[in-house]
């Protein structure tokens, strides 16, 4: 496995610290780090972007409300949740991730960390954050992922 899917399951696993610790993002970094011991080669990348995430959860949290379907934010599970704020952040403010590089990220880390429907659940939302992003004008073309019929609704 690459650094940087080390890197994004380290920042998965802190934003889902802390969305029973609302604290310090530094301080839960720390903590989740040594929990896990997470290798140091991973741990700048991963602190990038939660720290990222952290900076712009206000227009990352109001992209994934504008997508989901049906679902509020607060009542998606938190792993997914914490996978969508970092795709989302990704997607949005990371010129250095192509948009699909983060897309498929974010299904594996459902596959891994969520449930049954947590992938094509991920896979639908970001689809139209990504979608909506590319009608403001900020890249090129529709991206074609092929993680079910994914549109932002749970198994219905």
């Amino acid at each position: 496995m690459g650094k940087r899917r080390r890197a994004r399951e380290l920042a998965v696993k802190v934003l889902f610290h802390m969305e029973y610790n609302n604290g310090d993002p530094e301080k839960a970094f720390d903590l989740v780090c040594q929990h896990f011991g997470a290798p140091h080669s991973v741990r700048g990348f991963s602190r990038d972007l939660v720290k990222g995430v952290v900076e712009h959860r206000q227009e990352v949290d109001a992209r994934i409300r504008k997508a989901s379907k049906n679902w509020r934010l607060e009542r998606m599970s938190r792993v997914d949740r914490s996978v969508l704020r970092l795709a989302t952040y990704e997607i949005v403010f990371r010129d250095d991730i192509p948009p699909k590089v983060s897309i498929d990220e974010a299904v594996e880390l459902g596959k891994k960390f969520g449930s049954a429907d947590s992938a094509a659940f991920i896979n639908g939302i970001l689809d139209n954050i990504y979608n909506t992003w590319v009608s403001e004008g900020k890249t090129d073309g529709p991206i074609a992922t092929d993680f079910g019929a994914g549109d932002g609704t749970r198994g219905q």
